[in-house]
């Protein structure tokens, strides 16, 4: 879990609004900034571990008393965060700042993801609607054979299930019982929160977020829709064949050839990634990689202990330093079976500086064994800066923060599952099987983009205006239409509401991070695979064990956020420029037979 940072406030407004705070009599001064900014810095560091203290406990016991208490802290944390954002806007103009002094008071004005207005009360109430919706997703159940189901649980077996009136009533099930309850609160937040962001200076929340990238937020909005033009005709060569595969299992009653696909056929409550029916897709022939991760975790006996293990000794392999002991005392591994607990992965870093944890509930499958390689990354990360100033403690923008353990997870490969003891030598699939491997990669790397950049999309669009509260399911279900050519399993009016049916949005979790994420661990990956001197297929290049990358990944991560992102980029990557290129580049081969396989089809929707 990422610490909460601070929001931006335009000087006008905040020499109207802050008169309490102004320097009387005379102008501030670069020394009054630099003082400013240590007084925030320890007054944050100080707050956001008790905070996260409180909110961890929240997460992995849910009660009223728990809710009320992290409400609580919610509320001091975006009462402090707005006072900051406020007196840092008098500072911004002043002469003489330093580099550090005018990056950590951009830090400041830009950061809170949901800004409280001064207005009283409101900060209360923003909290208790945010802690209320995150508990209800936590608490959620859909239903299969009329018997209610979990969250985690209703994951799995949409994975799992071939049967589409199952998936059809695990979809509904879970959309109806745990999106449509938020949407009056949701509504609510919204309209708290902009006038939060009107006050800090920024049209609107959405503007806001976007300004966290060292460019402004037009910038940022295009730099977005260029990378999604670089990748798109993968996605759409994708798409087109899965369809085709779904429309051969299921007939045209269920899936038709043309048009979009139907959202609960594709293995994923949120058709977000398709790894899940891989077996549906597999090419003849070549579609048999010979193992399956989730099988080859079983017939090991490996538990949670040893999965977790496992992916500490990637990381360990490049030459990282283990994970404290109390990392395996205080984390959340398995789903409690007395309590209320949100399930949804996160790494955690309690103190800012060793008390690491992860909050899962881990089942012995691929899935989770991907998710672990993931959430230890981001412990890593937060390690790598503890010894930098407080507000530098972080990603150096939040889809590296997302990219790191998922370019180490790229990493498993068929040779590392051999290196590690999993998979035999002999059952390395051969040459030939290259497709397959792409392709399954393809399923769940390829098949996220659009879904990646769309939940944000949708959010811009309700924080503007530009969507109306009458509209959000008819937006978001138009958007998914657009962006990921799927259709819900059956029609929705606007009583659902179907983006709180995904943890970010109740969560307020700003989902543009895991679309540049995606982007960002293969341009990772390439650039570790080159340092590795690998010189085989890119998509078989492991660096396990490679201790020179793990020198150079660990200098990009040590810098944290105290310089801007293309710096950091360049540190591991030798370029300023984030791009779609290295991704096109590791499913090259995938491309040119997609292509073939998809001759004479109407692809699109």
């Amino acid at each position: 879990m990422k610490k909460t940072m601070i929001s931006v406030l335009a000087l006008g407004a905040a020499l109207a609004g802050g008169a309490a705070i102004a320097q009387a009599q005379k102008a501030p001064t670069a020394a009054d900034a630099d003082a400013f900014v240590a007084r925030a810095e320890k007054e944050l560091a100080d707050f956001t571990v008790e905070a996260a203290r409180v909110s961890w406990i929240n997460n992995t016991y849910i009660t009223d008393d728990t809710d009320a208490l992290n409400a609580k802290y919610g509320t001091i944390g975006t009462e402090m965060s707005v006072k900051f954002a406020k007196e840092a806007a008098l500072y911004q103009n002043v002469p003489g700042l330093s580099f550090d002094t005018k990056r950590k008071l951009d830090f400041l004005r830009g950061g809170l993801v949901l800004p409280a207005p001064t207005t009283p009360g409101a900060a209360t109430e923003l909290n208790d609607i945010a802690t209320r919706l995150n508990s209800t997703y936590g608490k959620g159940k859909g239903t299969l054979h009329g018997k209610p189901i979990s969250g985690s649980d209703i994951e799995a077996a949409m994975g799992t299930s071939r049967d589409p009136n199952e998936t059809k009533e695990m979809w509904v099930s879970w959309h109806d019982n745990v999106g449509k309850p938020m949407r009056k609160d949701y509504q609510r937040e919204v309209e708290i929160a902009n006038q939060g962001a009107k006050e800090l200076g920024y049209p609107d929340v959405g503007a806001m977020w976007r300004s966290q990238y060292d460019m402004s937020p037009e910038e940022f909005a295009k730099l977005t829709d260029k990378l999604w033009g670089q990748v798109k005709p993968l996605y759409d060569e994708l798409h087109c064949y899965t369809r085709a595969r779904l429309n051969a299992k299921y007939g045209d009653a269920v899936q038709t050839k043309t048009g979009p696909i139907r959202a609960d056929l594709l293995g994923n409550m949120w058709a977000q990634e398709w790894g899940n029916i891989y077996d549906i897709v597999a090419p003849k022939g070549a579609g048999d990689l010979g193992y399956e991760v989730g099988d080859l975790l079983k017939a090991k006996g490996y538990d949670w202990k040893k999965m977790v293990q496992t992916g500490e000794g990637f990381y360990s392999s490049l030459g990282f330093a283990p994970l404290p002991e109390t990392f395996w005392q205080r984390s959340q591994f398995l789903k409690p079976a007395d309590r209320e607990v949100i399930c949804h992965a996160s790494a955690w870093d309690i103190d800012n500086k060793d008390d690491l944890r992860i909050k899962m509930c881990i089942k012995v499958n691929s899935d989770d064994f991907t998710t672990i390689h993931h959430e230890l990354g981001h412990n890593y990360y937060q390690r790598a800066y503890n010894t930098k100033p407080f507000l530098y403690e972080n990603g150096a923008n939040d889809g590296f923060h997302e990219a790191i353990g998922d370019f180490v997870a790229l990493s498993i490969t068929p040779n590392y599952l051999v290196q590690i003891g999993l998979l035999d030598q002999a059952r390395v699939p051969s040459a030939d099987k290259d497709i397959g491997l792409l392709l399954r990669q393809a399923m769940d790397k390829v098949a996220f983009l659009p879904f990646g950049l769309l939940v944000d999309k949708w959010r811009w669009g309700v924080f503007s205006g530009q969507i109306q509260p009458g509209d959000y399911e008819k937006a978001w279900t138009n958007m998914r239409l657009q962006y990921q050519g799927i259709t819900p399993p059956v029609a929705r009016d606007e009583t659902a509401f179907d983006p709180g049916a995904k943890y970010h949005v109740p969560g307020n979790v700003p989902y543009t991070r895991y679309f540049l994420a995606r982007l960002l661990q293969f341009q990772f990956y390439q650039a570790a695979c080159k340092q590795a001197g690998w010189k085989g297929p890119l998509h078989r290049c492991s660096f396990y064990n490679n201790k020179e990358v793990g020198k150079r990944l660990n200098a990009m991560l040590e810098m944290g956020a105290s310089r801007p992102w293309p710096e950091a980029l360049q540190t591991f990557t030798g370029t300023k420029e984030i791009s779609g290129d290295a991704m096109v580049a590791y499913f090259q081969p995938l491309m040119t037979w997609l292509k073939a396989q998809n001759k004479g089809q109407k692809c699109g929707w």
